[in-house]
């Protein structure tokens, strides 16, 4: 089946955590997608994640971009913070935030299942695939005006040009361009 698009809007996103959130590692899961979408992390981004990553103090993220993209530390909001801190209480031996049940990190195919499973399990039309967080994340921080260069670097991308697709499909960009 094609998929319509290769971004998930924010009604999908708050489905498929909503969708997460009720399987069998629901608090695993759904941790994992939120920070998969609202730190554009790629699924090997996602799973090599370690908790020396994550600072509560000071509530950031190092996120390590692989694909020769420019790692950068990421504020970690509120919903972030108490989803990763339930997530530490749950899983609390290992070094990776995203484990196996064996105590590894989770294994891509694993990922890409979760989020399929999710996809299906919030009434999502087309096939959902890990990537499309990565792409949700971008169109909602061009939707919502953020400079194009901040994007940019948020993403980890070291060329602008694969950002630049995020403001191209912006359907407000020409929202206030007159005001009758």
């Amino acid at each position: 089946m094609l998929r319509p698009r290769e971004y998930l809007t924010q009604d999908e996103i708050e489905s498929l955590l909503r969708a997460a959130g009720e399987g069998r590692y629901g608090q695993r899961d759904r941790t994992l997608l939120l920070l998969a979408y609202r730190h554009a992390l790629r699924v090997s981004e996602a799973i090599a994640l370690r908790w020396d990553a994550v600072d509560f103090a000071t509530a950031t993220l190092h996120v390590t971009r692989l694909k020769g993209g420019l790692s950068g530390i990421h504020p970690l909001r509120g919903a972030e913070l108490r989803a990763l801190r339930q997530l530490r209480r749950e899983w609390p031996v290992g070094p990776y935030l995203f484990q196996s049940e064996r105590g590894g990190p989770m294994a891509s195919a694993n990922v890409r299942r979760v989020v399929a499973r999710c996809g299906r399990d919030a009434g999502i039309a087309f096939p959902v695939h890990p990537h499309q967080l990565r792409h949700a994340c971008g169109f909602k921080l061009a939707n919502d005006g953020h400079d194009t260069r901040a994007v940019q670097h948020y993403l980890g991308h070291r060329n602008i040009r694969h950002t630049v697709r995020y403001t191209e499909l912006t359907p407000g960009r020409f929202d206030r361009f007159w005001e009758d």
